[in-house]
């Protein structure tokens, strides 16, 4: 069995350029959207990280912070985004850790509580996630699941 290795890319800046087409493909919102997110945590701009697990040197899973997840409820920030596990590594708790170091992460920077959307019901409660709220996502005209870390 592999051994994953977790990081935040300020630990290995040289991937941002993968990261982002990664997060692309998974995705598909513009690389160039990822890089500069990616970008401004490495520059110091921002403490909002990314995170990614990688198994050898292929990136498996991975996820973000950023200000707002595409949702009505601005007041409600930073929020986790692009949660995605490449298929072949699902059911493995890669996800699971990496929730973990981004709440862990943030929590060091005093920054808490965390947010975030999604259509999952019973998998982000495991790690300490709460149901809060519904929010109507930009466009949609359904509103999804709003959780919190705190």
């Amino acid at each position: 069995m592999s051994e994953y290795k977790y990081i935040t890319l300020r630990e290995c800046p040289e991937l941002n350029e993968a990261a982002a087409e990664w997060f692309n493909k998974s995705w598909g919102v513009p690389k160039e959207a990822y890089l500069e997110c990616i970008n401004a945590y490495l520059d110091g701009s921002t403490e909002y990280g990314w995170y990614i697990c990688l198994d050898g040197d292929r990136i498996v899973a991975g996820m973000g912070v950023i200000d707002n997840d595409f949702h009505d409820r601005k007041d409600l920030n930073p929020n986790v985004c692009a949660v995605f596990t490449e298929p072949e590594y699902r059911s493995q708790g890669i996800a699971g850790n990496l929730l973990n170091l981004v709440v862990e992460d943030m929590r060091s920077k005093g920054v808490t509580p965390l947010y975030l959307v999604t259509d999952h019901v019973g998998f982000y409660e495991r790690y300490g996630w709460e149901f809060h709220c519904m929010a109507h996502g930009d466009g949609e005209p359904e509103p999804t699941r709003l959780y919190i870390h705190r």
